[in-house]
């Protein structure tokens, strides 16, 4: 086997330097698994693993979001384009670490569930924080994070903001766009509900993309970030349904049921309803 030549320009006393490992504060990162099962089950190790790594995940697409926010409110659409493309490779990792987990047999993960307690991906406040950026707010799933005062009030306060949909809807209304008043000043805490009368917006923007090209290519990618997360939210149902079939979720949920009815939900029901107008 060919051997690579170590260079000699290559840095190797880092007794005064930064380092990788301190950059990255691997020490922290790296020792944050720590299995309660006792004697420690192999799995154990893959369930935690998973889960943290989706908190990264998701932790870069709640940076991503709210500066897509910022951006909008400025009437700045062509930033954001780089910026839900960012968004839509990290969904479809976190879709693609479902395949990952789905290594755990049901046998497997029946030996160390119990060390969950109640402990459940619905106390997820990343997640929920993206649900609410997306538009599906829903003030009840805030109750369970009352006993984290810090996490609580940033909750509350994203249920009580527009979302990065709310706020494209006001940029157009802006732009002159026939947006109307019920979608651009209403009770943002609440989830967002269709509006017929906003497909003759999309209508005209989709029929002149080359007139209406930001507004035009903000709504496609709207469409790709909302067509990921229904993907991850399908893969995450079938993931729980191989897994543990249709007990009861750990943190009280019907489990699979629960995570089916998430199916049925439309962020930004408008961008899909107007493929059926288009062109006639």
């Amino acid at each position: 086997m060919p051997e690579r030549e170590f260079e000699d320009s290559i840095q190797t006393d880092f007794r005064s330097r930064l380092d990788y490992r301190g950059y990255l504060h691997l020490e922290r990162i790296l020792t944050a698994q720590e299995p309660l099962s006792d004697p420690e089950h192999h799995d154990e190790m893959l369930f935690i693993i998973q889960h943290q790594t989706s908190e990264l995940w998701m932790k870069l697409m709640i940076h991503e979001l709210r500066s897509a926010v910022d951006f909008v409110k400025k009437d700045e659409l062509s930033p954001c384009f780089k910026i839900l493309a960012r968004v839509k490779q990290v969904q479809r990792m976190l879709f693609e670490q479902w395949a990952v987990l789905e290594t755990l047999t049901p046998s497997e993960y029946a030996q160390f569930r119990g060390v969950l307690g109640q402990a459940s991906g619905l106390q997820s406040y990343q997640n929920r924080q993206i649900e609410f950026l997306f538009g599906n707010k829903n003030a009840k799933a805030v109750k369970v994070f009352e006993h984290n005062p810090e996490v609580h009030a940033e909750l509350i306060k994203t249920l009580h903001e527009p979302s990065l949909y709310d706020e494209f809807l006001r940029h157009l209304a802006r732009r002159g766009y026939a947006v109307p008043s019920s979608a651009v000043d209403r009770d943002w805490s609440l989830a967002y509900e269709e509006n017929p009368e906003l497909i003759p917006v999309f209508k005209r923007i989709y029929e002149n993309p080359t007139e209406y090209w930001d507004a035009y290519e903000m709504c496609e990618k709207l469409i790709d970030v909302e067509e990921y997360f229904a993907l991850w939210r399908f893969r995450h149902v079938k993931t729980v349904e191989r897994i543990i079939g249709f007990k009861r979720g750990t943190g009280g949920s019907s489990g699979v049921p629960f995570l089916r009815r998430a199916l049925e939900i439309r962020l930004f029901p408008e961008l899909w309803d107007v493929r059926t107008e288009i062109g006639t």
